[in-house]
């Protein structure tokens, strides 16, 4: 039996019970309520105009994250609470300090873009708590809007502006209260034009749902899914929903592992990652998407899509991660390298699903780094993705581990090249030979992206960066495992 979806909206709890479940939250806002405030720039999560925050309680805290209302499902709004433009201005007619900084330091022009703006600049107004951000932390924010008017210098004004003005405070006690009466324990099921969302709550439950539905489409963060529908207009009939079960939730450490389940969001695990490595993770914790994209994706969904572009299947293969997966017939740990088999083939038996990441931790003697190659810093697909982690022994390689994203048709590792290095000196001679065997490993591709000649010559040159960096004399080296020539950004917390 088909059952309501029910969110928090404008101060009353919404009900919806004709929509079909492939229906983005945009549409919904835009369509069904015509509240027009949030606008749609690209239909795929890049452009920010469609920004909205969503609040969700979590182990009885409350959550306000910016995403993208373009790429997400209508009944993903199950139990939460959706905060968009129209939500900003004060009870007595007043702007909100986010939009009376904005309209002061004439962060505005055409408009268009401006809801989105100001949405995640109330995101990130929410958790600073009258204190004045960073530019960093302004820039992160704003990773995922894109203004074709003002130059962005406005707009950057006005993040430190807003913290000036008088603060106005939000009841987090009152909406974790509100959200507390809408919250399930159960799965359920909402149907509407033939098709079906199922929600399960527990680990039981999504094995069940699997076992009886081994051809619906998994949703975690639909940064991908989403896509499906909006641009490849793919039909939907059955989707199982990942986000409710806070069995897939965990971060944990053991045995020398750090745990990270299938559920955890890309902001979340790379957060908990950048604790163990601050400095070789920063920089792609940043620039591996837009803040409302990490917001929503998860880590786990990003291994599980295995695209051969995607940014954290190399640095994972390199520093040795497994994948847990899980179905009826228990749980099987893959070494990620073997997970991928083909081009967007994978080894998942019939009812198996991805529960967990298992990332090692830093170990002695190794030295570990990732690197990205795209047009833009920001909100960019890689051309090349490479990641290097080797154990060092004084100045000889004890082992190597090579792994490219964008060269091959999977995520993979250069194992001609690791075999040539194994046991020699770590000196220019062992790495030109390197880089030379990167041919014997990788024929990548010519497309839009890069060409074939450019992603070897980018990928023999982002080792010769590694050892640059990591060699025994390198001009910074403190030792074998501390060697940083180039600094990255350091992780926030």
């Amino acid at each position: 039996m088909s059952e309501p979806i029910r969110f928090y909206y404008r101060g009353a709890v919404h009900e919806v019970r004709d929509a079909a479940p492939t229906q983005t939250v945009l549409q919904h806002l835009r369509e069904d309520l015509h509240c027009t405030g949030t606008k749609e720039g690209c239909a795929e999560g890049d452009c920010g105009a469609c920004t909205v925050v969503l609040g969700t309680v979590v182990d009885g805290q409350l959550e306000l994250k910016a995403v993208n209302s373009c790429i997400q499902l209508t009944p993903t709004l199950d139990g939460k609470a959706l905060f968009t433009i129209e939500d900003l201005q004060q009870q007595d007619g007043a702007l909100h300090p986010v939009q009376q900084a904005l309209v002061e330091c004439h962060g505005s022009q055409c408009g268009f873009c401006t809801p989105g703006f100001a949405m995640s600049l109330w995101g990130m107004y929410l958790q600073l708590d009258g204190q004045k951000p960073g530019r960093k932390q302004i820039d992160d924010c704003l990773s995922g809007n894109l203004c074709r008017c003002t130059g962005y210098r406005p707009i950057i004004d006005a993040a430190t502006r807003m913290t000036e003005l008088p603060q106005v405070t939000f009841d987090t006690a009152r909406l974790t209260e509100q959200l507390a009466g809408l919250k399930r324990d159960r799965l359920s099921v909402y149907a509407a034009h033939g098709q079906t969302f199922l929600a399960p709550r527990t680990l039981d439950e999504l094995v069940q749902l699997r076992a009886a539905n081994p051809a619906a489409t998994l949703l975690a963060g639909s940064t991908d899914v989403g896509l499906w529908i909006t641009k490849q207009m793919r039909e939907l009939n059955e989707i199982i929903y990942l986000g409710h079960v806070d069995a897939l939730k965990h971060v944990a450490e053991r045995d020398g592992m750090l745990e990270i389940g299938a559920g955890v969001s890309l902001e979340g695990a790379y957060g908990a990652l950048c604790r163990h490595y601050p400095e070789e993770l920063g920089e792609m914790r940043q620039r591996f998407a837009s803040l409302p994209i990490r917001n929503a994706g998860t880590l786990g969904g990003n291994v599980a899509n295995g695209s051969p572009i995607g940014d954290s299947m190399p640095w994972l293969i390199a520093l040795g991660a497994h994948v847990v997966l899980y179905g009826a017939g228990g749980e099987r740990v893959l070494a990620l390298e073997d997970f991928y088999l083909d081009y967007m083939k994978k080894d998942l038996q019939p009812g198996e699903f991805v529960r967990a990441v298992r990332v090692p931790l830093r170990r002695p003697n190794v030295v570990f780094r990732t690197y990205k190659l795209a047009k833009r810093f920001d909100q960019d697909i890689s051309a090349v993705c490479a990641a290097f982690a080797f154990t060092l022994d004084g100045d000889t390689v004890a082992s190597a581990r090579i792994a490219f994203g964008g060269m091959a048709g999977t995520p993979k590792r250069a194992r001609t090249a690791e075999a040539l290095l194994a046991g020699r000196r770590w000196d220019e001679a062992a790495l030109t030979e390197a880089m030379a065997a990167l041919a014997q490993d990788y024929a990548p591709l010519t497309d839009m992206r890069a060409s074939s000649d450019y992603r070897m010559r980018s990928a023999q040159n982002l080792l010769r960066r590694f050892w640059l960096e990591t060699r025994p004399d390198a001009p910074l080296a403190h030792d074998a495992v501390n060697a940083f020539a180039v600094r990255a950004p350091s992780c926030a917390a």
